[in-house]
């Protein structure tokens, strides 16, 4: 079976940006897997760090549950995602152990460093995974085989200097948006804690909201996730773009 894995900064994040895309590979057969860096443990303002980090643990495992893929426990801690080679070992780990064909990330400038020191650590995990003198944490052999890794929009769709980010292309989601929603709902934990420090009235309806800004960026489609693909030189054989191929009918690029 090939495999997908999504790998992002915090709990939570997969359903905003990335969810739907995973819904979509698994309806076309492949297996796909979930990991945050992060516990989230400093996602409360009203639980103590070790609490915020097993509630969210919690709420994380039912979202995967959810959307029918496999959960990585997170090994880091909020505001601790940092580009060291401790981490890297720990992910390219992970990344052995799924070998993946298809890895979705963080894209390389967003609002927040966990996010751009995540898509960092992704990036060179992958490169790593078939290279037998990069030791892993824990061990792990090295793996050979293709692997295309796909970054999504940042949140806001905007660097933070504020400058517009335009997908490659957008896998329109509209068909599993509810799953996704419903992942999304199973971090009841952060809808409180968003409200109270980012002003965000509705946790669910500030994802709608993105997912059909997404849509709009091409005719006729209602919600859709966007993607950027990163230049296969060290990844892949060849220069091929498997999400796009496996998606074809659900990928709309921007005129």
């Amino acid at each position: 079976m090939p495999t997908a894995l999504a790998v992002a900064a915090h709990p939570d994040d997969i359903e905003f940006s990335m969810a739907g895309t995973l819904l979509l590979l698994k309806q076309a057969g492949w297996g796909i897997h979930y990991l945050n860096l992060s516990s989230g443990n400093c996602g409360s303002s009203v639980l103590n760090s070790g609490e915020t980090a097993r509630v969210r643990r919690a709420e994380a495992r039912a979202a995967a549950k959810t959307l029918g893929a496999k959960w990585h426990a997170p090994f880091l801690r909020d505001l601790e995602i940092l580009y060291t080679v401790p981490n890297l070992r720990r992910l390219a780990s992970v990344i052995r152990g799924v070998n993946p064909e298809i890895v979705l990330t963080h894209p390389p400038v967003d609002y927040m460093e966990d996010h751009m020191e995540t898509c960092r650590l992704t990036v060179t995990a992958a490169f790593a995974k078939n290279m037998p003198n990069f030791l892993t944490s824990p061990r792990r052999s090295a793996v050979a085989g293709n692997v295309s890794i796909y970054h999504a929009l940042p949140h806001g769709l905007s660097t933070p200097l504020m400058e517009p980010v335009t997908p490659d292309f957008v896998v329109e989601t509209t068909t599993v948006h509810r799953i996704k929603r419903d992942a999304l709902a199973a971090h009841k934990s952060q809808k409180e804690w968003l409200d109270t420090t980012q002003g965000m009235d509705s946790y669910l309806d500030t994802m709608d909201l993105y997912s059909r800004r997404v849509g709009a960026m091409v005719p006729n489609v209602e919600y859709g996730e966007g993607w950027r693909r990163h230049l296969h030189l060290g990844f892949s054989e060849t220069d091929s773009d498997p999400l796009a191929m496996v998606l074809k009918s659900n990928i709309h690029r921007p005129t």
